[in-house]
């Protein structure tokens, strides 16, 4: 049965308050599931919080809480406005019930189900990660299986996305997460926050090969290790040198933010390369094999283009959503919402679902 779904979502896991409306077609597969086949963005409210942040160098979870509840309401309502709709004219409402910060999760999660209740409406209780992981489903036409590199301020993974609710990690970060060195690194060298675009726009001016940094794990083939990442001696070498140079020059800041970033891609590329055998081997032959960046880091240019040409050498075909969809936002959880409501996969006791500070990806199930 073909039609079309409208689901509310409401994000609150870190620094933003975020509420959207998205309008989902519905199609039949082969197996008759009804799948979510494309959406339309309705409306995507989003009030960040850097500034509140930015004097710490990072997200004090109690005041993130405190700007989700006076704000959240607020942006529900502006949601609906933009989209010309009530609340009874969505078919459900979701949000995100971990990972993230606890206290943020409470407070979406608490909203969106008295929302519910008071609708009438069934609500989708959404892993935070799978939003992002689907995300490239909502903005382009992006069937299943495919890779996943997600890159946020709190995760590093390479995952096999061979459905909805079918994920299997391949690979993740044994210390810090990339957006979290991202923004060490800038505080290290008094740069603003969030620290991946302060990076970015000093290194599109320093030279890169100045400073030898290290690049931990390049290379390394093991195959329960092999699509693994390490952030830690890469930020404490960072720091060794900026000691060394004190006090740092404009032009020092610059070639050691393009020696940290071309680190990183390096790493993040040669990472992703071994998680593309792997899956080329697992999957079969289908050409082209299709690789989606989704997360905040994913706005990074630099990186954009690094893996464009590593997806061509590969024979994979590269996915990124546009840059305001990368970071978090709460069109992703409506669309994961609209993809779970199509297929079915609802929870029977939803009202009872949890807010989780850790909620891995390949823990999250079908129904």
């Amino acid at each position: 049965m073909a039609g079309e779904l409208t689901v509310l979502g409401i994000e609150t896991s870190c620094d933003e308050t975020a509420a959207a409306i998205i309008r989902a077609s519905v199609a039949m597969d082969g197996d008759a599931t009804q799948v979510a086949s494309g959406g339309e963005i309705l409306s995507n409210v989003v009030l960040s919080q850097i500034d509140m942040h930015a004097p710490y160098g990072g997200v004090v979870p109690e005041l993130a809480a405190r700007a989700h509840l006076s704000q959240l309401d607020h942006l529900v309502a502006a949601a609906l406005q933009q989209a010309e709709m009530r609340l009874e004219d969505v078919d459900a409402i979701a949000a995100t019930s971990g990972p993230g910060l606890i206290g943020g999760v409470l407070i979406g999660l608490a909203t969106a189900k008295a929302l519910a209740l008071a609708a009438n409406k069934p609500f989708i209780a959404v892993n935070h990660l799978e939003g992002h992981a689907l995300t490239a489903r909502l903005t382009g036409d992006l069937g299943f299986p495919y890779l996943l590199l997600l890159v946020s301020g709190g995760h590093c993974q390479l995952v096999a996305v061979h459905g909805l609710g079918d994920y299997q990690c391949l690979g993740t970060t044994r210390d810090d997460a990339v957006g979290e060195a991202f923004d060490k690194a800038a505080k290290l060298l008094r740069l603003g926050y969030p620290g991946g675009p302060e990076i970015e726009k000093r290194a599109a001016d320093g030279t890169a090969k100045r400073f030898d940094l290290p690049r931990p794990l390049l290379g390394d083939k093991q195959t329960d290790t092999q699509c693994d990442f390490s952030f830690s001696g890469l930020k404490t070498a960072l720091r060794q040198q900026a000691e060394k140079l004190q006090p740092l020059s404009d032009q020092d800041i610059d070639d050691l933010s393009a020696g940290f970033q071309a680190a990183v891609l390096d790493c993040l590329a040669d990472r992703s390369a071994n998680a593309m055998a792997q899956f080329s081997v697992r999957v079969g032959p289908q050409d082209p094999l299709d690789f989606v960046i989704a997360g905040g880091v994913a706005a990074n240019s630099a990186l954009r283009q690094r893996l464009q040409i590593l997806c061509h050498e590969n024979n994979f075909t590269l996915h990124v959503a546009p840059a305001a969809l990368c970071t978090d936002n709460a069109a992703m959880i409506a669309w994961a919402g609209a993809e779970r409501l199509a297929a079915g996969y609802l929870e029977a006791d939803a009202m009872a679902a949890p807010a989780r500070a850790r909620w891995p990806l390949a823990d999250v199930s079908p129904g």
